[in-house]
């Protein structure tokens, strides 16, 4: 586990960077969804971000040094895409109005079935990113998967430190 809460949140920043945008490109490929715009896109990135928060959370507790693991983790991957000041980047208010939305999901699953939480928060994060005439169901039950693989895949490399 990395143990400074700052390099921490980098790694995961790394992780998101090479693995969100492939991701994204495979649900694009899918012909899942209604059009492959910035909007879709902006909505991809808060549902995956989640997912990497959940992963971190999920290796290693959440606590003082995890909070601030997640605080420097959003502010590189803003900077990121950005490429300044992630205060000033307009996705900000979007990743905390979608993290609000899915959270109460991610948290009551155990409620109603841990199985059944990946595919609630697909079939969420679906209504944002927009399926194709028919597909709601088929892009809900990819999200879930993604969610998960992403969630899977951050905690790994969080615990690996980064590799």
């Amino acid at each position: 586990m990395i143990a400074d809460p700052q390099a921490r949140g980098a790694a995961l920043a790394d992780f998101f960077g090479r693995v969100s945008p492939a991701l994204w490109g495979d649900l694009v490929a899918s012909g899942l969804l209604a059009a492959d715009d910035e909007r879709a896109s902006r909505e991809w990135s808060c549902f995956a971000l989640l997912a990497c928060v959940r992963g971190m959370v999920a290796a290693g507790g959440f606590n003082a040094r995890s909070k601030d693991a997640i605080d420097a983790f959003h502010a590189a991957v803003l900077e990121q895409r950005t490429g300044h000041d992630p205060v000033d980047e307009p996705i900000a208010p979007l990743v905390a109005e979608r993290y609000a939305e899915y959270e109460p999901i991610a948290q009551a699953g155990g409620k109603s079935g841990a199985d059944s939480v990946a595919l609630r928060l697909g079939e969420r994060a679906a209504s944002h990113v927009g399926a194709r005439a028919g597909a709601d169901a088929e892009l809900a039950a990819a999200l879930g998967d993604l969610y998960e693989a992403l969630a899977e895949g951050a905690a790994e490399s969080v615990r690996r430190g980064g590799a």
